[in-house]
């Protein structure tokens, strides 16, 4: 069976479209009511800046045979246990007939800070992946086949995410890559790490300027991180379950 990659290019771009448009429309709501966040946080509270990659990955997996799955995005229901913690929520669940098929989590990132930004990612995702799969080993989840669990970061492509970075490490040295890395490195560096560690199924980096609220661009900086390599791990995933 053929998996079908939902003509995934022109459906980022319009999710990142969205992403920026919606940021925008965000800061200027504040702005209107007089209630503006500091900094660059009104462009986040306004929600939903990642829902046109949700959208593509629903299509995913209703074009890949399981278009009657049950496809969870309300808050009130991505809720999963946890091994070390009692509950973590999630993006999106994908469940068909009682077994979890699949958990995707979708995050963003902008300047002007950065650093403290990508730690709290970084601490965020590694906690999370652990949690999952230990709680996958002691049966939380029911005896059933590993789900696909996958991450991506939409980031700012611009001077704060693509300068080198100069770190401190007085005792011991750095481990190999992380010399002088930007932020878009060592994003790239992690999703690969995550992959080959097999915390997550596929890890993704895509990268934007904020620009692209009328052009949907975005780039790549590996075939392992990218997201062609996402969706179609995605969508091989969901074919496997269909014909289960």
């Amino acid at each position: 069976m053929a998996i079908d990659l939902v003509n995934f290019d022109v459906k980022a771009r319009k999710a990142i479209r969205l992403f920026w448009q919606g940021r925008e429309a965000a800061r200027k709501k504040q702005l209107t009511s007089g209630k503006q966040d500091q900094g660059e946080r009104a462009g986040v509270t306004g929600g939903k800046n990642m829902d046109g990659f949700l959208s593509l990955a629903r299509d995913i997996v209703h074009a890949n045979g399981l278009e009657h799955a049950d496809i969870h995005l309300e808050r009130s229901v991505v809720t999963l246990p946890g091994y070390f913690r009692p509950t973590k929520l999630w993006d999106m669940l994908v469940i068909n007939k009682g077994r979890l098929i699949a958990v995707l989590e979708f995050k963003s990132q902008v300047g002007p800070s950065f650093g403290n930004n990508f730690n709290n990612r970084a601490e965020e995702a590694i906690g999370s992946a652990h949690d999952i799969w230990t709680a996958y080993r002691e049966g939380a989840f029911g005896e059933t086949p590993r789900p696909f669990v996958g991450w991506l970061m939409l980031l700012e492509d611009g001077p704060g995410s693509r300068s080198p970075i100069r770190d401190k490490s007085p005792h011991f040295p750095l481990m190999p890559g992380f010399s002088g890395a930007s932020y878009a490195d060592r994003y790239n560096i992690m999703c690969r790490k995550f992959v080959q560690e097999q915390l997550y199924t596929t890890a993704s980096i895509i990268l934007s300027p904020r620009s692209a609220s009328t052009t949907g661009e975005y780039s790549e900086l590996s075939e392992l991180t990218g997201l062609r390599t996402f969706v179609s791990t995605l969508a091989g995933h969901i074919a496997a379950e269909a014909v289960r």
